[in-house]
């Protein structure tokens, strides 16, 4: 029934919220992460499942892209301009790569496209989980860097850096990961939202944008290069 709410308990290792308005869809959904020991709270509707995310907290959001009353993008949208930075995994027919662009510079962590699989479903969540904890964490700092996760800002001693949409995105998925080597495909499926590796220098233009910039301010940390492998973010976060 449309606006209703379902609470399933069970032995908790997370507390996740599924806005999904396809009832067999979503009753499947319920019963496999029940299987997998999460609590889960269920919103039919876009307006139900905003008032629910605002109002409590969870660890992870599932959501779908096309809800009655709020869609989804208008959903991830609001909540990251109210400051929730709940970890979210959009689920959706909407398949093409511009879509998923549209729902990851929206604010998701993650897109799946229908239909999916329950094993990867799992794998995407955990992968979530595992992430730093976004709620609690509105901001990373790489030596005298900082990346201001609320304000969308990079600053450096005080200097505000303008940085792009995609640029700030790219810094940010660096930050989280300093010293850690970064490839080209982890780049183009985790902040292009590719599904496929295609032939495209996209991410050396971007970095190399984002390599300047940096540089402009002296003891600033650099994106280094290693030949063959790909990126790491130098500096302590």
């Amino acid at each position: 029934m449309a606006g209703s709410t379902i609470t399933i308990s069970g032995t908790t290792r997370a507390n996740i919220l599924l806005i999904e308005d396809d009832p067999e869809l979503s009753c499947a959904l319920i019963k496999e992460l029940h299987r997998r020991e999460y609590d889960v709270s269920v919103a039919r509707t876009g307006s139900e499942g905003l008032e629910k995310a605002k109002g409590a907290h969870f660890d992870v959001l599932i959501l779908d892209r096309m809800l009655p009353e709020v869609d989804g993008i208008t959903i991830i949208r609001s909540l990251r301009l109210g400051r929730i930075l709940t970890p979210i995994l959009i689920i959706s027919a909407l398949e093409t790569v511009s879509e998923r662009i549209i729902g990851l510079e929206a604010g998701a962590d993650d897109y799946l496209v229908k239909p999916f699989s329950f094993a990867e479903m799992g794998a995407r969540i955990e992968a979530l989980l595992r992430r730093p904890a976004h709620a609690s964490r509105t901001r990373l700092q790489a030596g005298s860097l900082v990346l201001d996760l609320l304000e969308r800002a990079a600053i450096f001693n005080g200097n505000k850096i303008e940085l792009s949409n995609r640029e700030f995105k790219l810094l940010e998925y660096f930050m989280e990961r300093p010293g850690q080597l970064i490839t080209k495909n982890m780049l183009l499926q985790q902040v292009w939202g590719y599904t496929f590796m295609p032939q495209t220098n996209v991410v050396d233009v971007h970095i190399s944008r984002l390599r300047q910039k940096l540089e402009v301010y002296q003891g600033a940390p650099l994106i280094t290069n290693k030949r063959g492998q790909g990126y790491v973010l130098e500096g302590d976060a």
